[in-house]
């Protein structure tokens, strides 16, 4: 039974696991990232695995590391990321960790967690949709993850919906997805009234006026995004992940309200609307999968 270790650097906890190529957890653990700008970041990710390999005792084990950033064509390592953990672009972790590292885009992961083990499971053309501080994506294309030119594929967060809007994503795009729904911006889309989603969430829940507007609106400009998108690449699933789906029934029953009046649906063709299967580990899970794959 071949295993992986999957490894998921974000820019607070650094995430790690053991799985089987059935999908079997074995063992999961994490710890923390470390300074930015200290370097520590680099060593946290070595020890996190080498206590792994070590659990795993399997001289034959692939390893599959997922970041923020894009990576090179090879997914050897990540190509781009500016502003944040500094020395991570180019960085060779294949010989700094002593064993070839299959590395990929952390949205890009967490596809790949879905399609190998979770709610893709079987699907050959879907979309995963990562909703939280701002709206990330990743693509299934034919059977196959699609990583596009510069492995930049998947930004659908940065996609206009309202070209009208001076405020840019840092993409530069105006009238982003990602502004429009994302939880970075909701402080200034509500003139201050909410300083997070889920205070948004709360005043909808218990009937605020205002509150429910702001959510339905943002329910609406989603469910248009994805229409869209089921117009474009015709899939058979849109997959929800991130911190927004906690909010359950409160963000998928209003959403498939707005799809069902809005999709294009010839000869019966309906895309499912789903929420992932994976929450947390979801990128160290990919990263695991992505390597039993390529290498």
């Amino acid at each position: 039974m071949r295993k992986a270790i999957g490894i998921d650097l974000g820019g607070t906890n650094i995430k790690g696991i053991i799985l089987d190529e059935t999908g079997k957890l074995i063992h999961q653990d994490r710890q923390a990232t470390g300074g930015e700008n200290s370097g520590d970041w680099q060593q946290n990710v070595k020890e996190l695995y080498l206590k792994l390999q070590k659990i795993a005792n399997d001289p034959s084990i692939k390893l599959g590391l997922s970041a923020p950033g894009f990576a090179n064509e090879a997914n050897t390592q990540i190509n781009f990321l500016p502003n944040r953990l500094p020395g991570l672009e180019s960085f060779d972790w294949s010989k700094f960790l002593g064993l070839k590292t299959a590395v990929l885009n952390d949205a890009h992961a967490a596809l790949m967690a879905e399609v190998s083990f979770g709610a893709m499971t079987g699907m050959k053309n879907a979309i995963l949709l990562t909703l939280g501080t701002g709206v990330g994506g990743a693509l299934l294309l034919d059977g196959k993850l699609y990583q596009g030119l510069g492995q930049m594929a998947g930004h659908i967060g940065h996609s206009t919906i309202q070209s009208n809007l001076d405020d840019q994503s840092i993409l530069g795009i105006p009238g982003s997805l990602e502004y429009a729904i994302g939880n970075y911006s909701i402080e200034k889309r509500s003139q201050g009234t909410f300083k997070s989603t889920y205070e948004l969430l709360a005043a909808y829940q218990q009937g605020d006026s205002f509150g429910t507007w702001m959510w339905l609106d943002m329910m609406r400009t989603l469910s248009l995004a994805i229409c869209s998108l089921a117009n474009i690449f015709s899939p058979e699933a849109v997959i929800l992940s991130g911190g927004l789906t906690h909010a359950g029934e409160q963000l998928f029953k209003p959403l498939q309200d707005f799809i069902d009046r809005y999709e294009f649906r010839p000869n019966g063709k309906q895309t499912q609307l789903k929420k992932a299967h994976f929450e947390d580990f979801s990128g160290a899970i990919g990263a695991a999968a992505f390597a039993l794959q390529k290498i």
